[in-house]
């Protein structure tokens, strides 16, 4: 008993923290969504409009289109990342000259802010000034201008959140790598397994688990990516990087919409969480049923 009571007291301040900065900011979100409020208005008063807030957003042209641009956003960048990450784990796994320096600079992007971030990759972005447009140009004979084409604006805010987020997913394979047994790698070779047969039969099913919880954090994180396309590219051009964080920000701030911001936010919330669990249940779920 008394070491049960030792266990609850000691999560208590992890559960409290939890409930002030999770869960009570999302019972009020989920609250304001149901209400028509635009405390800088005529009417600055709440008024409880059932659904409505619902309503709107399912025949909402530009949310829509906005949940349109985020999954390519997320889908082109998270697998990239993914890809990366691994073939760069894989490589700081060996030794070779400059390897500390290498892995020095390569998680310098984690500890920069996202607003940082977006700064400066607007600043080597920029046609006269950027460092990006003029090799592009000098080199290949290619015009970069994010301002003007839909394409490079989406294509450039995917590089830039490669270029920010690949060290983390680096990072946690290299710690799932890491703890790998040494085994079953040297039975495979005992075998005769080839590279690509130990890589889909031991290597990618033992650190799979990693490699969706990677997912979940990478997808969430992309999903409310807003800081870095603000500075980027505001959104533009037209709706082309119009993400979902972006839209919300647009609507709550520059229109105080609160209550429909709200109930976009929730949606997007309820989105990214089914499909998380469908992932779940997808890869990991049959695995854990089959060794049960």
């Amino acid at each position: 008993m008394q070491s049960k009571f030792l266990g609850w007291a000691l999560l208590a301040p992890t559960l409290l923290i939890l409930a002030l900065f999770g869960v009570v900011p999302f019972i009020y979100v989920l609250f304001v969504s149901f209400h028509q409020w635009n405390p800088f208005g005529a009417n600055p008063d709440m008024v409880f409009n059932w659904a409505d807030n619902y309503r709107k957003l399912v025949f909402d042209a530009q949310f829509l289109a906005s949940l349109g641009v985020t999954a390519a956003f997320v889908f082109f960048a998270v697998l990239s990342e993914l890809i990366l990450g691994y073939f760069l784990a894989q490589a700081l796994m060996r030794d070779f000259p400059g390897k500390t320096f290498f892995r020095t600079i390569h998680t310098l992007p984690l500890i920069m802010a996202p607003i940082i971030v977006g700064s400066v990759w607007k600043l080597m972005t920029t046609p006269s000034i950027g460092i990006i447009p003029n090799l592009l140009s000098n080199w290949l004979g290619y015009d970069l201008n994010i301002g003007q084409s839909a394409w490079q604006a989406f294509a450039t805010t995917v590089v830039m959140d490669i270029w920010h987020w690949t060290p983390l997913v680096t990072l946690t394979l290299i710690a799932a790598l890491v703890s790998l047994p040494a085994d079953p790698f040297e039975q495979a070779q005992i075998d005769g397994a080839n590279r690509r047969q130990i890589f889909w039969h031991i290597t990618l099913p033992m650190i799979r688990p990693a490699i969706l919880a990677t997912v979940f954090i990478r997808m969430m994180d992309a999903m409310r990516t807003v800081d870095e396309v603000l500075m980027l590219t505001g959104g533009g051009p037209g709706s082309a990087t119009r993400y979902v964080g972006v839209h919300i920000f647009k609507e709550v701030f520059p229109r105080t919409n609160y209550g429909y911001g709200s109930a976009v936010s929730v949606i997007v919330l309820y989105l990214t969480i089914v499909t998380c669990w469908l992932m779940y249940v997808g890869l990991i779920a049959p695995r854990n049923k089959g060794k049960g």
